[in-house]
């Protein structure tokens, strides 16, 4: 027998590691939520959450309900008996009949020190804000949205040049182990609920499509942030000859910057395709056409030419 019963619920690859710190733990995880199976890539075909794969992996019980508030799912997790909900990353709104089920609480491992960040998108956006420090909250839930209790943080800096995928790599380790930390200090019956301060509020909304559109008019360091937040997905683009250029990796150019309109290509080497924004310039490292593997530019320009006065096109602007 573990010392607490769990169920857990997750969805992408940020969870995976959480759920994998209790499956190695002294916990018993009775069973394990997480979003339906989503049709993928060209063919459209079904492919299982990440946090789904963990679990059948481990031999533990999945459930996959279409609406977590569903009357039938709530009465399945009542029917587990268990002393805690532990929620990463899960993807809806739970409704406070569910959270009222664990014996003990529900807890959230949540990506941002809150009261900073309440939302779906706090990694993404503590990048487009350049913030240079972020981190985990392990948080005792309650009917708001991220508004509950803090039971644990941790904080983490942010590099310079970070992308998503590798400070939501790096957040995901951190927030297993502060979850497990949790769960030792409330077996010892050491761990204390403190109210979040009303003050230092901010929200995080989910990142739209629409937001991965880069215009060109917007300041060089802001774009850099934003295609930095966006990598690996749903990553930024500009339109050129009719179709989504992806970009990766950029860096401002430093100095003056060229007097050219935003969008223009003014220089393209090796190292990368640099264009004018509204206020400085961006080198752009790595690119990627659709249908096409993302490629360092040295080797995307082997195969396609961009060149000098070649005009990208965002949201205001027209391509040539």
């Amino acid at each position: 027998m573990g010392r607490f019963r769990i169920v857990f619920m997750g969805t992408p690859d940020f969870a995976v590691s959480s759920l994998n710190a209790l499956l190695d733990g002294p916990d018993d995880v009775v069973a394990v939520v997480t979003q339906p199976d989503r049709p993928k890539g060209r063919g459209r075909k079904l492919l299982p959450p990440p946090v789904k794969l963990a679990a059948l992996a481990a031999g533990v019980r999945v459930l996959q309900p279409h609406k977590a508030r569903s009357g039938e799912f709530i009465r399945d997790v009542e029917a587990l008996t268990p002393d805690l909900l532990v929620v990463a990353a899960y993807g809806q709104i739970l409704p406070v009949e569910l959270l009222n089920v664990p014996r003990i609480m529900p807890v959230n491992v949540h990506g941002s020190l809150l009261p900073r960040y309440r939302g779906a998108a706090p990694i993404q956006w503590a990048i487009i804000n350049g913030d240079d420090r972020t981190g985990i909250t392990i948080m005792k839930m309650d009917a708001g949205m991220d508004t509950g209790p803090v039971l644990l943080k941790s904080d983490l800096e942010i590099g310079p040049d970070e992308t998503y995928g590798n400070l939501y790599s790096r957040m995901s380790s951190l927030g297993a182990g502060l979850l497990m930390k949790a769960l030792d200090l409330l077996e010892k019956g050491e761990l204390e609920e403190r109210p979040q301060p009303e003050q230092g509020v901010t929200y995080a909304p989910p990142i739209s499509r629409k937001m991965a559109f880069v215009d060109w008019s917007r300041p060089a360091d802001e774009l850099a942030r934003l295609i930095r937040a966006l990598d690996p997905h749903p990553g930024a683009y500009t339109m050129w000859k009719g179709q989504r250029l992806r970009l990766y990796m950029p860096h401002v150019v430093s100095g003056d910057a060229p007097e050219s309109s935003p969008g223009t290509v003014f220089k393209v080497d090796e190292t990368g395709v640099c264009v004018a924004a509204g206020r400085g310039a961006l080198c752009i490292s790595e690119l990627q056409m659709p249908g096409k593997k993302r490629l360092r530019a040295a080797e995307f320009l082997r195969g396609r030419r961009i060149p000098a006065g070649t005009r990208f096109e965002g949201p205001n602007q027209e391509t040539s």
